[in-house]
Parts: structure tokens; sequence; C-alpha cells
């Protein structure tokens, strides 16, 4: 089957789970086969994890100093975008890189720095505050779509999809 053939499947809901005998019995998945991934999709899950939880931090920290609807609004969403990332992860069984890390923590020190600039910068102002927003928004979309372009399967391609959608908005609400 080509690309658009699954995705327009699975975008219809009638793609059901791909079958891997090598999975069959692991984890807690019932029995189920689990299709497998590549290295780079892998990876892209566990990053797209923690970049929804560090915009989800960056909001919820924002919207605590500044009180603005749009903060708190989108935080939620993101917390959304991040259920929506855990589920792939334990869909495809990988770990979760973010598992019991507060809000404002991170394992991974290249995202703990990220997180840390951008709140001193919008630390300046609420102003500030929301153009750090749209500089989030606007960086995980450019990620999405290098991880659309990467990946082979049709579900994490609408999961993205939809976090792409929801980005465009959370940009908009905060230009």
């Amino acid at each position: 089957m080509n690309r658009q053939w699954i995705l327009a499947l699975a975008l219809s809901g009638t793609l059901s789970m791909l079958a891997h005998p090598a999975e069959a019995g692991r984890g807690g998945g019932g029995g189920q086969w689990v299709p497998s991934l590549s290295s780079v999709e892998q990876a892209d899950l566990v990053f797209m994890r923690q970049e929804e939880k560090l915009a989800r931090d960056v909001y919820l920290q924002s919207e605590e100093r500044y009180a603005i609807p749009p903060f708190a609004n989108i935080a939620a969403s993101e917390q959304r975008h991040m259920d929506a990332m855990l589920q792939l992860l334990q869909r495809y069984r990988l770990a979760d890189p973010i598992a019991g890390f507060p809000i404002g923590q991170f394992a991974d020190s290249s995202l703990q720095t990220l997180h840390d600039n951008l709140l001193a910068l919008g630390d300046n102002s609420a102003l500030a505050a929301l153009k750090v927003g749209g500089f989030i928004e606007e960086a995980d979309m450019r990620d999405i779509v290098a991880a659309i372009e990467r990946s082979d399967h049709a579900d994490i391609d609408r999961v993205y999809g939809n976090l792409l959608c929801g980005s465009r908005n959370h940009l908009r609400a905060f230009a």
C-alpha cells in the first residue's frame, strides 16, 4: 500500500494495528503485535514528548507570573499533546523520557537549558512571554513537519498532524 492510502484508512478509522511477530506478548500489549519503528522515528517520538512538556511548563510558569488567559488555555492543550505522545510511546513500547520530572525539570540538559533561557526571556514582561510562546510554537511546527517527513506510520502522522494544527492555533492566540 502506498503512504497516502494508509493515511486515508487511518483517518477514516479503519486501519487496525499492524502485526509484527517479534513483538507479540511483550510488555502490556496483551499479545498484540506492534509495528517496528526506525531509530529516527523512536527518537522523534521521545523528543516530541519532551518538547510538548517544555511548552506546557513554560506556559504554566508564564501564566502563574502574568495571569493572561492564553497561557492557561494553551498549557491545558499542551497537556493533551503530551498525553497523545505518551499514548504513542506506550503503543510502541518506548520509555517515557519525562516520567517523574516535575514542571520545569528535564533529564535532557539541552532542553533544560532551553527551558530556563526561554523562561528568563519571558520574565521581562507579559509581551516578552507572549513572544516566547510564539517562538516555541514556531519551533514546534518546524520539528513536527520534519518528524512527519521521517515517519512511515499513519497513526504517528495523524497525531503529529493534530499537534501541528494545535501549534498553528496556539501561534494565532499568542499573536
